[in-house]
């Protein structure tokens, strides 16, 4: 074994089950499309995240854990375009019709991994709290 190859076989492997951690916690998009069960998301290209991200079900758990707990009680739509497998982009709709900027990530070293979608939710949820504000 070469060294920092057992390194790198952990976070993969710790990559791994973090998401499949996100997904059964988290519940599925379909089930957070419905009323008073969190926000209405959707993600376009999917298709192009990692498999250690945890797809389109992982983001939309994350936002929805994150809008929970630092934007409370505020009703939103977002809607997540993967550009790449290491770039996001989400523009979010608050219920009284305001847009807020669109929302970008992007990963410069790696691909996405949980890590990087809890912060990229993080942030979405932080814009939706100061926005409720105003």
């Amino acid at each position: 074994m070469m060294p920092g190859s057992w390194t790198q076989s952990w976070f993969k492997a710790a990559a791994a089950v973090l998401a499949m951690a996100a997904v059964s916690v988290g519940g599925s998009a379909c089930a957070m499309n419905q009323p008073n069960s969190g926000p209405g998301c959707t993600v376009d290209g999917s298709e192009l995240l990692p498999a250690a991200a945890g797809g389109a079900d992982s983001i939309c758990a994350a936002i929805g854990e994150a809008a929970r707990s630092r934007a409370p009680g505020i009703s939103f739509t977002v809607e997540v375009r993967v550009l790449s497998a290491s770039a996001l982009t989400a523009v979010v709709r608050l219920s009284d019709g305001r847009t807020l900027p669109e929302q970008k990530m992007a990963v410069s070293d790696r691909q996405l991994n949980p890590a990087s979608i809890e912060r990229f939710a993080a942030a979405i949820a932080a814009e939706i709290g100061k926005a409720a504000v105003r």
